[in-house]
């Protein structure tokens, strides 16, 4: 098939309150795909896919410089961790030992705390076809358990984006990480994403509490609104179902094989997102958290429900959940998980 370029230049300097440090940008392009990559975070700060007419559009929110990357902001394209999504109270136990973390989400632990993985500067190596990031997590980071490695590799082929994470550790630590890129198939800055078709395959979901904890009840999808095993129109699901929007874990097979999980359709211009995964979740959310406030790329204002991400992990709170798919990963063992992101246009 035809090559990935990819090449590397400058974005700019951290400010010197948060490390200082230079954040370099790597693009990797195929016939189909552009994708911009930060080594801060290894954040996805834009990718580039064809519509039906072989116009390029960016369908990644984000912001067009570092400034933007550096404040507040709900983890735009990066990858989250030690553990994606919500830890209850941010406290679990190991061994007998209790842990306790930084709570950044009301009384619970999110995305790896206050510094989580999203907002340290990684390590580069250049690939052929793509971009590999290393860092060390020291123990005691954000609270968590033993030194741990970090590898995340990005490489592009033709239209599929692949994602794939690996890690080892000194001591016993829960794990699970994803990238939290928020997608509208219309192009970034589109108002809104009732316009999509999604579908999800799942049997079942994470019923959660008003904190957004699992209730730790695994409830059938069959005659309610998150059943999204065929596609559905987004605004239409929405108000059939009185929904405010998704920000739910999606129980997936529980195969180590990598599989087809979801798909995201834009009928208007036929850009069309897969999802293939090795994880035993998928939280849909339809970024009911935006409020317009972010200026983002070319100074759009990123509205509610403009954007959706589908991010591959773990169930949340597994680590509290003994019923829940192992989160843990031990010394001598090494955590590796891949998501595969394939864009077409019909």
């Amino acid at each position: 098939g035809a090559m990935t370029a990819v090449r590397r230049e400058a974005f700019g300097r951290m400010p010197a309150e948060q490390g200082g440090g230079e954040v370099e940008k790597f693009v990797l392009q195929s016939d189909s795909v552009k994708v911009e990559i930060l080594s801060l975070g290894c954040i996805i700060a834009a990718l580039e896919t064809k519509d039906r007419d072989g116009k390029f559009s960016d369908v990644v929110l984000g912001f067009d410089t570092l400034e933007g990357y550096t404040r507040k902001h709900p983890f735009f394209g990066a990858v989250v961790g030690r553990v994606a999504n919500r830890i209850a109270k941010g406290r679990f136990t190991l061994d007998g030992k209790e842990y306790q973390l930084f709570l950044n989400n009301g009384p619970n632990s999110l995305h790896g705390g206050a510094k989580g993985f999203d907002k340290v500067l990684w390590s580069p190596e250049v690939l052929p076809d793509g971009v590999r990031f290393f860092r060390l997590s020291p123990d005691g980071e954000e609270g968590y358990p033993g030194d741990l490695k970090v590898w995340v590799t990005y490489t592009l082929s033709g239209r599929q984006l692949a994602i794939n994470y690996r890690a080892q550790t000194s001591k016993t630590t829960p794990i699970s990480l994803t990238n939290h890129a928020y997608f509208n198939l219309a192009g970034q800055g589109s108002p809104d994403v009732y316009d999509h078709e999604i579908s999800i395959e799942a049997d079942s979901y994470l019923p959660v509490d008003d904190t957004k904890i699992p209730t730790g009840e695994v409830a059938a999808v069959q005659g309610t609104g998150f059943d999204l095993r065929q596609p559905v129109e987004l605004g239409k699901h929405l108000q059939k179902f009185h929904l405010d929007g998704f920000d739910h874990n999606f129980c997936l097979q529980q195969v180590q094989s990598p599989r087809l999980v979801a798909r995201a359709r834009h009928p208007p211009t036929g850009r069309t997102m897969e999802v293939h995964t090795t994880e035993p979740g998928i939280q849909f959310y339809t970024g009911n958290n935006l409020d317009g406030s972010l200026k983002g790329k070319g100074g759009i204002t990123y509205p509610k429900h403009s954007a959706f991400c589908l991010e591959t992990q773990n169930w949340p709170d597994a680590v509290n959940k003994p019923h829940f798919p192992n989160v843990l990963l031990h010394p001598g063992e090494e955590y590796n998980s891949t998501t595969w992101l394939v864009f077409s246009s019909a």
